[in-house]
Formats: structure tokens, C-alpha cells, sequence
């Protein structure tokens, strides 16, 4: 592993939206690496809320004012994609012992198929309970999810639920 690999990170996810959780293990990993590679992974057999596009915008815009954080897109497995970049570490946020129930088996996937080493940040625990199917699904019934969004993603998720819901 080559010392460039060490200092940069990727953290993967649809992030469909992109939470204020999500943003707060942004900021942790941007603490620890000198580059962080926030990567929207594409499921071609999942339609979003929002286009692939329109995360990648809002996400770029919500982490302006991280020198160190740039954001991508893949299509396929993660480890091709580090592979390709060079990259050797993965950054999940945890939220509870489920979350790591769920990322354990496929952080040692992932070390055995691309020796690539995961390293897990908790999340605030104010953030502990949000996740974005569950921001949409409390928006879609009326519910409040200000608290748990940036003000232009907020805006954003609002107006596609209402042109969702004039339909």
C-alpha cells in the first residue's frame, strides 16, 4: 500500500438523501484523511427520489466548505472502483450494532477481494435513529425532517414530494 492510498478515503453510498448524519462522518473522515471521496454508488435497478445527478449536486453544494472532499459516482462494485483510483480505505458511518451486523460481512468482503480496509466512524447520536429511507417515508406523510437535512436539500426533497404528490 502505497502511502498516497493511506490518505484517502472513500465513503460510499446511494445517500438518496443525503443527511445531516451522513454529513457528520463526512466531516469526521475529512478530519482523519488529507482527501475524502464522498462516491454515489448507482444501483441500475433502483430508481431514487432524486437522479444520480441531482444527489451529486446537492451533496458537492451541502459539502462546499470541505477543502478535502470531492464527490463521484460508480456504477458496480466498490473495490473496482477503489482499484481504479488507487484507493485503499472505505468509510462507513455506524449508527447502532445493526448497522455494523450489516457492514462487517461486507468490510471483509472487501478485504479479501481488493485488500481494502473499512474504517467505521460513529455517528452523532443525535443523528443515530436517521436514515434516508426513513427521512423520505416521515416527508411523504407530512412529517417534519428539517432537523435531519441541510436547508437546500430540505428544499429540495420538499418540492419533489409536492410535485410527487400533484401527480
Amino acid at each position: 500500500m502505497t502511502d498516497v492510498s493511506r490518505r484517502t478515503a472513500v465513503c460510499p453510498g446511494s445517500f438518496d438523501p443525503f443527511t445531516r448524519g451522513h454529513r457528520y462522518v463526512v466531516e469526521r473522515a475529512a478530519a482523519c484523511f488529507d482527501e475524502v471521496v464522498i462516491t454515489v454508488v448507482v444501483n441500475p435497478n433502483k430508481h431514487g427520489l432524486f437522479g444520480v445527478d441531482e444527489r451529486i449536486d446537492l451533496i458537492r453544494d451541502d459539502c462546499s466548505d470541505l477543502a478535502n472532499v470531492r464527490v463521484d459516482r460508480w456504477t458496480g462494485l466498490l473495490v473496482d472502483y477503489l482499484r481504479q483510483e488507487s484507493i485503499h480505505t472505505i468509510v462507513k458511518g455506524l449508527r447502532s450494532a445493526v448497522d455494523f451486523d450489516y457492514e462487517v460481512p461486507i468490510a471483509q468482503m472487501n478485504r479479501e477481494l481488493a485488500d481494502v480496509e473499512t474504517v467505521f466512524l460513529l455517528t452523532d447520536p443525535r443523528f443515530a435513529h436517521v436514515s434516508s429511507s426513513l427521512v423520505k417515508e416521515v416527508a411523504k406523510l407530512g412529517g417534519d425532517v428539517e432537523p435531519f437535512l441541510s436547508p437546500r436539500i430540505h428544499r429540495a426533497l420538499t418540492a419533489r414530494i409536492e410535485g410527487q404528490q400533484a401527480v
